[in-house]
């Protein structure tokens, strides 16, 4: 039986005439679709908040969130995992984004392994019961994805689904799927327009609430930062006088003798303790607001 036409490949009534306007109305048009697939991504918050809970209980257990993907949908998850480690001073591997031909179809779009499931069941075959497989795909039927997520299953990893149609064929694969309606795109078939929008609004917010409850943020302040430039030293140190209330020399002390570690330098600002009872507290309770309460808050 042939399958519906999927709604991210219909074409969209709101924009069948969008080669006869100006700019302006060119581009507007273009900005009210991309207004819609945010909201569908709003409307998947459920979801996306079951899977962060999941995924944070495997990586508590020392797992890895690995995303298989391919094309516009599997680029964007690359760049997602990509900003992870200079963002929240994760290790390398916390996030990894596989794609579909590897690392040279990334930039060359040429290179199209979409269809190269016995790819994404290899490339998942070494994910176990503390991993996350997070599955991106727009279409919901990309057979790499297929043969990630299936490959992933077996190992027993949470499977989660990022995808932009409703009945999409691989939610059967899925223990978690994220789903932003996101319907017509403003050029037929385009999933790089609004899927992608929605895709990116997705993986950031998954990633980023993941790492906020893994005690990777202060507040709304990155100081899981990694301050490799100058630029970035001097964000630290902002950012440290913000969260503590101390006058920037104080705080560039700090962080010199923290190493640079900015949780570190935070909780000794905030409690007053030593370098070494910051460093201690930190390792022992993950997250600078877990470290103070555990150090009985900031020191008179």
């Amino acid at each position: 039986m042939t399958r519906a036409v999927p709604p991210t490949e219909r074409r969209n009534p709101r924009t069948a005439d969008i080669d006869a306007l100006d700019s302006r109305d060119v581009l507007r048009l273009l900005h009210d679709e991309d207004a819609r697939a945010v909201e569908a991504a709003r409307g998947a918050a459920g979801a996306l908040a079951e899977a962060v809970d999941a995924a944070h209980d495997r990586l508590a257990r020392g797992g890895r969130v690995h995303y298989f993907g391919a094309g516009a949908s599997g680029r964007l998850a690359v760049l997602d995992a990509t900003e992870i480690t200079p963002t929240f001073g994760v290790p390398r591997d916390l996030f990894t984004a596989h794609f579909a031909g590897g690392v040279a179809a990334v930039a060359d779009s040429s290179i199209d392994a979409e269809d190269a499931a016995e790819q994404g069941a290899a490339d998942a075959g070494g994910l176990d019961a503390a991993s996350v497989a997070v599955g991106v795909t727009a279409s919901g039927s990309t057979p790499y994805v297929r043969g990630a997520l299936a490959a992933a299953r077996a190992g027993g990893a949470l499977t989660v689904l990022v995808t932009c149609v409703p009945d999409a064929p691989l939610r059967e694969l899925a223990d978690i799927a994220v789903v932003a309606d996101t319907g017509a795109e403003a050029l037929t078939g385009s999933t790089r327009l609004k899927a992608g929008t929605a895709t990116k609004v997705l993986l950031n917010s998954f990633s980023t609430a993941l790492m906020i409850k893994a005690g990777r943020t202060y507040g709304n302040l990155m100081v899981g930062l990694v301050a490799t430039n100058a630029k970035l030293r001097e964000r630290a140190v902002a950012l440290l006088a913000e969260a503590s209330g101390e006058p920037a020399p104080v705080c560039r002390a700090a962080l010199a003798e923290a190493d640079g570690r900015i949780p570190e330098a935070l909780v000794r600002l905030l409690t007053g303790c030593p370098p070494a009872r910051a460093r201690a507290a930190l390792e022992e309770h993950p997250g600078v607001r877990a470290a103070v309460a555990a150090l009985g808050g900031r020191a008179e």
